[in-house]
């Protein structure tokens, strides 16, 4: 790799990372936010859901951006956007204010990945991209890693308004390098821009979000008939019509539905959503682990450190094995761990080495399923005009697996008492598992993969 494609990479992982502490530093900052804004408890998780549903919002629309008018200029954008939102967030005075900077902060986030994953693609041949996006992953690993390090030693000697505020230097050091270093790609793209295709998909994600969050684990069944949950999903059903029939109309569609006839994609978009469903349960192991070891939870914290270091230090090992291997095999090969790992997690009665065993198992084939794997899926069977929309597209499959996922984990763990409920999600997280695991056998052969690759 020469120097030219080093300083790009620098770039690009170092605004992925930035997005990645975004969403873990904000935690532990959680209490002493509640009690300066004076917060109600039931509204502080709207700290994360808004920053989900502005970056699920936003992802297709950067994404086709960078394809018109360039990544570099794009990736400027976002990061000035994200900016913006730190800066909002910083001096926010009250929770509207900071629900109005977070909700800026996921818009400019959902730029940053998917034009760094296109970057990625536009500038290394097939061989090569499985392992540097093996990487994008390994820095999601280190961002959950130090994230809750770097804002305990903040909130040790400043308020937690100091956790955004160091965003803003990043950023303007990105600018300068992104002008600088940052290939200015553009694809030939013809057609108007899809704004219809862009509105009708962001208000139905948009009505998804809100609904999915307004679910009561408690009460499932009348808070699904609720008006704060049945007219957001229905609203979402009619507006998937309604995208469904623009996007088959228009000149230049912000999705192209040509790729649902892809078997390689829609294969990737299904075990894309089991991902985020996997990534969703990722939340409640702590609690898991509370309930079995009688600790607190800080110590129950220290013990998802295995699981999260694997991720970390597999996703470049299988991303540079994929390059090499093919997408399929190590698929499979994730699949088949991260069911192990479930499966240990449903049967532990009190053996901390098995819960080790199976964080490390369950991280191992998280490195591939949200590593490299899918996205290396996406680049060969996307030309260099939709690149980054595929990458857009792929991003959101995950979220609304997560979104969905700990909607359904929370009623699941609800409707039984004690760590029952845990131990049954595990048993269905191990089950799905191995449902897709048979989905993922009619993934393309590492052969297949090369000789049918898009041409840049």
């Amino acid at each position: 790799m020469d120097t030219k494609n080093r300083q790009v990479l620098a770039i690009l992982f170092t605004g992925v990372l930035m997005g990645a502490l975004d969403i873990s530093i904000v935690g532990p900052a959680i209490p002493a936010i509640e009690s300066t804004l004076e917060v109600e408890s039931r509204l502080l998780g709207w700290i994360f859901s808004i920053y989900v549903l502005f970056n699920l919002v936003g992802i297709s629309l950067f994404a086709r951006l960078s394809d018109i008018f360039g990544r570099r200029q794009i990736y400027i954008l976002s990061l000035l956007i994200f900016g913006l939102g730190s800066v909002i967030v910083s001096f926010s005075g009250n929770f509207t204010a900071l629900l109005t900077g977070r909700a800026i902060q996921g818009l400019g986030a959902s730029g940053i990945f998917p034009v760094a994953s296109a970057v990625i693609g536009d500038i290394f041949p097939p061989e090569k991209r499985g392992r540097v996006l093996g990487i994008i992953g390994a820095v999601f690993g280190i961002a959950f890693i130090i994230g809750p390090v770097i804002a305990g030693i903040l909130l040790s000697y400043f308020k937690w308004n100091a956790l955004f505020l160091i965003n803003i230097p990043v950023v303007l050091i990105l600018v300068v390098a992104s002008r600088r270093y940052l290939p200015s790609i553009r694809v030939k793209s013809s057609g108007l821009f899809d704004w219809k295709g862009i509105l009708t998909l962001g208000l139905m994600l948009a009505s998804f979000t809100y609904g999915i969050n307004n679910l009561e684990s408690s009460q499932f069944t009348e808070s699904l008939l609720s008006r704060n949950v049945l007219p957001f999903l229905l609203f979402t059903m009619m507006l998937l019509v309604l995208n469904f029939i623009i996007e088959k109309n228009a000149d230049n569609p912000i999705i192209k539905l040509v790729y649902l006839r892809n078997r390689q994609f829609v294969i990737a978009g299904i075990i894309a959503m089991a991902t985020g469903v996997l990534q969703a349960s990722f939340v409640f192991i702590p609690s898991f682990a509370v309930g079995i070891f009688d600790i607190d939870s800080s110590a129950a914290s220290f013990m998802l450190v295995p699981l999260v270091m694997a991720t970390a230090i597999g996703s470049p090992v299988f991303g540079r094995l994929i390059d090499s291997y093919g997408s399929r095999l190590f698929i499979i090969i994730a699949l088949v761990l991260s069911a192990s790992g479930f499966y240990l997690l449903h049967s532990n009665i009190n053996s901390r080495f098995l819960f080790y065993i199976a964080g490390i198992l369950i991280g191992l084939g998280l490195s591939v399923l949200a590593g490299s794997s899918l996205r290396y899926i996406m680049l060969n069977e996307t030309s260099a005009v939709d690149r980054a929309v595929t990458q857009g597209m792929l991003t959101i499959f995950i979220s609304l697996g997560q979104l969905t996922g700990a909607s359904l984990i929370g009623v699941l763990i609800a409707q039984a008492s004690g760590m029952q409920g845990y131990r049954n999600v595990f048993l269905y997280q191990a089950l799905m598992l191995g449902l897709i695991l048979f989905v993922a056998l009619f993934l393309k052969s590492h052969s297949r993969e090369i000789s049918n690759k898009q041409p840049d």
